[in-house]
């Protein structure tokens, strides 16, 4: 019995000590929560009027249905404790660094998946609640991400493969259906879209990245209103590019996704073209874009243009970073009549490439770009073969009917097998009907391109026929030079020759090159053949390597 009395004297005393020690422990403070105040946005607005660029022109900067503080709402209890000391100590492991990078810092303990996920987090609240630095890039985010990537940290590290999106945050351009987040493509008439998950999004998360949220757009994929502002859209406001806040154009329309990759804001985004799209915001947000070919990646889940030139495609800080978000979604579907199925490790391809001997054709007349001119002399220097090509200047009549003509049909088919039972408009007619029962929110710049597509009288044959006219056109354009000289790709400036390569559907990459005297981005595209990504993608990544272009927008350095 003796014993027995010391033995719980013993366990008390424990017991006592140790709950002393926890209660003289500091304790971890609980941050203010940081709330976003609209402002009179007048001032702002009357200083774009005087920009040279008439689409700069700006009515609106915020949107007029997003409050944005329940783009965080349901994640503001995530970062009660985390606070601005935890998120500068991180830094040094996140910012500006690649996936590789990060993973191998995860690997070593330096940080986890978590605090990776709360860092995005807590820096896109940090900035889109500022409104002297905001960019309207987020429209929202994924409220089970911290709990995924909770998930996640418990699994061995060494096991994980550094060139992996294991665990890496990603922003979805916002016309890519994602189960848990609305699928808006930034118009009123889908803000309640509540989807299943899009084919690339269930790829992702097969590889376990982690989905953070929306990255807003130009509405409906810049195919809405004619001449308005790149980047603007009624649900997310009018996306800012963080090399020149308002001064600027963004590029469209996955604005957003370039945006949110310059700024640091997600590890990689995913954005999506038709005709520029992705080259245009990577280029002018100095990030690198892959517009792959139609086929490489499906576009089933996706708020469709066309369904002849629609694709996703990666937008990064990295070519190493493009090739493994690459990776991660590609696939065959058979819901998606061209995509194919392709067993191309395109890390793996781009290992160890130079651009020694490589041949590229560089248009005589965008040498008088002197920051193209600076790019082509270092790829010689290099040891590449450069040849000077006069592309003769061919027109793509009917280039437009192509995009009325799918959407007319593309849409109403999307709304019947992609779309929530929320959405009650069934095709365009019904959008516009929707739209002009408030212009002045809805469509304060008009609505234009959805009016001309019900007037475009253009039939099913007519159509084929333009198809295969342009194709033709737009190949014999690059096929001349890319044969005669034997060219392993054609070298342009941002989305110069996007046009071309959509309807020719060539892919294209670009990556940064430099940035104008005023600080304006400019991006090198690289050009090739049908299914040549894993070619561009060396190419680019050895031109990366030697010049080393990108730098981070100064106002979000800290």
């Amino acid at each position: 019995m003796k014993n027995v009395i010391i033995l719980l004297l013993f366990v008390v005393s424990v017991f006592v000590s140790c709950k002393k020690e926890k209660d003289t422990k500091p304790q971890e403070e609980k941050q203010p929560r940081v709330v976003w105040q609209s402002y009179d946005e007048t001032k702002d607005l009357e200083a774009t009027q005087s920009l040279e660029q008439a689409r700069m022109h700006l009515k609106l900067v915020n949107s007029k249905v997003l409050d944005k503080n329940d783009i965080w709402k349901s994640l503001e209890s995530e970062l009660d404790f985390f606070s601005e000391e935890k998120y500068k100590s991180l830094k040094q492991f996140i910012l500006e660094k690649d996936i590789p990078t990060i993973q191998q810092n995860i690997k070593d303990n330096r940080l986890t998946y978590e605090e990776l996920t709360l860092f995005y987090i807590y820096r896109i609240r940090k900035y889109e609640s500022d409104n002297a630095l905001s960019l309207n890039s987020v429209i929202a985010l994924n409220p089970k991400v911290v709990d995924l990537a909770r998930e996640l940290d418990k699994v061995d590290k060494a096991s994980i493969d550094v060139n992996s999106v294991f665990g890496m945050p990603i922003l979805l351009k916002d016309n890519i259906n994602t189960e848990d987040i609305a699928t808006t493509a930034g118009a009123i008439a889908l803000q309640h879209n509540n989807t299943k998950n899009a084919f690339i999004t269930e790829k992702l998360i097969a590889k376990n990245a982690l989905i953070l949220g929306k990255a807003n757009l130009s509405e409906w994929a810049y195919f809405l209103c004619s001449g308005c502002p790149v980047g603007y859209s009624a649900v997310g406001g009018q996306t800012l590019n963080p090399y020149g806040r308002m001064i600027f154009e963004t590029g469209g329309s996955s604005s957003g996704s370039g945006v949110t990759v310059a700024a640091n804001f997600c590890v990689a985004a995913i954005g999506t073209e038709t005709s520029g799209s992705i080259l245009s915001p990577s280029s002018q947000n100095s990030v690198v874009g892959l517009k792959p070919t139609i086929g490489v990646l499906s576009r089933t889940g996706i708020v469709p243009i066309s369904s002849t030139l629609d694709t996703p495609g990666p937008m990064t800080k990295s070519v190493i970073d493009n090739a493994i978000v690459l990776n991660a979604i590609i696939g065959k579907d058979n819901n998606d009549a061209p995509s194919i199925a392709t067993d191309i490790n395109f890390v793996n391809l781009i290992n160890d490439v130079s651009l020694k001997e490589k041949r590229f054709g560089i248009i005589k007349d965008l040498l008088e770009d002197s920051i193209y001119k600076i790019a082509t002399e270092k790829i010689e220097k290099a040891g590449g073969v450069l040849i000077e090509i006069e592309p003769e200047q061919v027109q793509l009549p009917g280039f437009l009917s192509i995009l009325n003509i799918d959407m007319k049909n593309d849409l109403p088919e999307y709304i019947k097998t992609q779309a929530g039972d929320e959405v009650e408009i069934k095709n365009i007619e019904d959008a516009i009907a929707f739209n002009n029962k408030d212009t002045l929110i809805r469509i304060p710049y008009g609505q234009q391109l959805f009016e001309g597509i019900i007037t475009d009288s253009t039939t099913v044959e007519e159509l084929n026929e333009i198809k295969e006219r342009l194709k033709t056109a737009a190949r014999t354009y690059f096929d001349v030079h890319i044969n005669k000289h034997q060219l392993d790709a054609i070298l342009s400036i941002n989305n110069y020759h996007a046009g071309y390569a959509a309807v020719a559907k060539y892919p294209a990459l670009t990556v940064p090159m430099g940035y104008s005297a005023k600080g304006e981005p400019k991006g090198l595209t690289f050009i090739a053949e049908p299914f040549s990504e894993g070619k561009l993608l060396q190419l680019g990544h050895a031109y990366e390597k030697v010049t080393k272009e990108r730098k981070m927008p100064v106002s979000y350095i800290e």
